[in-house]
């Protein structure tokens, strides 16, 4: 009985202090550090020197740690990576560019309008992919931490994975560590090797999230495409990724426009996978037909 007394009382603190936001039309602004860890001992089958492993984990880590700007009012949103210079010399322009491909750019939500854009260059082609706002239940829980000077309740949801989420592809398991069923012998997969690299990557189909957001701002907005709590969302944990609020600025000064993209082609996000695949699949026709032709 005291707990429920004591986390009554906090709530009616916290949207006491809300008050003030509630009271006006107001726009806020959070910034968002993310990290995504990635298990390099599993890539390369043994045969990635540890310099090699070393080297592609620098190339990545452009990629893997990132800065996102969070601009948001009561029903939208735009989420995209802060600009930043390149160092000089870094040569990481071309490998970011191809790598670009595979993540996503300027994002908009609309909860009012249930709706999700998200700019997208694939290959030198604009495209804006356009959805419905994924559908998270989410499972209010009752602890709590400090982020800042905000205080935060914890929910947990299941979260569907995008086949085509870079982040969250790993090398399969050889089939030799898979549970071999009784009575079957195990298969010997070094004796036909694919020439595709994604036929030895895979994607969850599912990863738990954990968020934690603060009904001191009541607005359903997150980073990325997380929304759907009663409060911002200052810190996401899903799979191996980490996206943390380090900064908050209510009404700023200088407002940035909430604006829906409009550049690129309109596709649905299952269309647009499926324009990934085939300039993948072409991709690999091509040059795993040069490839074969030198071998012969």
């Amino acid at each position: 009985m005291k707990t429920l007394v004591s986390r009554l009382s906090v709530v009616a603190v916290l949207l006491f202090l809300s008050l003030n936001v509630n009271a006006q039309d107001f726009q806020g602004q959070a910034i968002y550090q993310t990290k995504t860890t990635l298990d390099m001992s599993s890539w390369g089958g043994g045969q990635m020197s540890d310099q090699q492993k070393k080297m592609i984990a620098e190339r990545m880590k452009s990629m893997l740690e990132k800065t996102y700007v969070l601009n948001f009012n009561r029903s939208e949103s735009t989420y995209k990576e802060e600009e930043k210079l390149e160092a000089p010399g870094s040569g990481g322009s071309r490998w970011g560019g191809m790598m670009s491909s595979f993540t996503g750019g300027p994002q908009y939500k609309n909860i009012k309008e249930n709706v999700i854009l998200q700019e997208q260059e694939f290959f030198g082609k604009a495209f804006l992919v356009k959805d419905s706002l994924p559908a998270l239940e989410w499972k209010l829980g009752s602890e709590t931490k400090q982020i800042g000077q905000y205080t935060c309740f914890k929910a947990t949801t299941t979260k569907k994975v995008d086949e085509m989420d870079f982040m969250s592809m790993r090398r399969k398991k050889p089939k030799k560590d898979e549970e071999k069923k009784e009575g079957e012998e195990t298969a010997d997969t070094t004796a036909s090797k694919s020439d595709d690299p994604f036929d030895e990557v895979e994607v969850p189909k599912f990863v738990i999230v954990t968020a934690w957001y603060t009904p001191q701002i009541p607005v359903s907005a997150g980073p990325a495409d997380y929304h759907g709590l009663p409060g911002l969302i200052l810190e996401v944990q899903s799979d191996r990724t980490v996206m943390l609020c380090t900064k908050i600025v209510m009404n700023p000064q200088e407002k940035e426009a909430i604006d829906k993209p409009e550049k690129g082609d309109i596709v649905t996000r299952e269309e647009y996978n499926k324009i990934m695949k085939d300039k993948i699949q072409e991709m690999r026709e091509m040059y795993g037909g040069r490839n074969r032709g030198r071998r012969n």
